[in-house]
């Protein structure tokens, strides 16, 4: 398929991160070749729910998220975190309208409908979020992973893998045309 090279991805984080979900599709992207990105409310050192740690290397009003090739948004408490934070939201809407790949797992749909950005959307996210999901106006579904449009969401940590290869499949599709 090819690698991702030249291409930034921009990692919008917070404290109570889900671990797994951070660490593993940041370390896919590193792997594949992408200059992987963190942003955050405050530099420095935060925690996931499960004690790994990540570097927040920007705030948001440090980037202009219209200059990377894609955004991933893990879940846990950090999208619960980062609504909060009218900045936060602001990045996500200002990426969203780029169309470029914005990829969301487990809780990460929180943050997506705290932007506004879930209203007829094709999606699906850790089960405990259906309901506010449904609310926000989602189609949301039970699968592995859903793609609509730009944005792509799976369940948890068992769908990284199939969300890592959506995500890079998206990537090199923008990457051909």
């Amino acid at each position: 398929m090819g690698d991702l090279s030249g291409q930034k991805v921009v990692v919008v984080i917070g404290p109570g991160f889900q671990d797994q979900e951070a660490l593993e599709p940041m370390q896919f992207l590193a792997d594949e070749g992408a200059e992987v990105v963190t942003v955050g409310v405050a530099k420095g050192t935060i925690r996931g729910i499960h004690g790994a740690e990540v570097e927040v290397s920007h705030t948001f009003d440090e980037l202009d998220p219209a200059s990377f090739d894609a955004m991933l948004v893990p879940g846990g408490k950090s999208p619960a975190f980062l609504r909060s934070y009218e900045e936060a939201l602001k990045f996500v809407r200002e990426f969203q309208v780029t169309d470029k790949p914005l990829a969301a797992i487990c809780h990460g749909g929180q943050l997506l409908a705290s932007a506004g950005l879930v209203k007829n959307l094709r999606m699906t996210g850790w089960p405990g979020i259906r309901e506010e999901m449904l609310s926000f106006g989602a189609d949301f579904q039970d699968l592995e992973v859903v793609i609509d449009g730009n944005i792509i969401t799976s369940r948890n940590p068992q769908d990284i893998p199939a969300f890592n290869q959506a995500l890079k499949e998206k990537l090199l599709e923008r990457q051909a045309a």
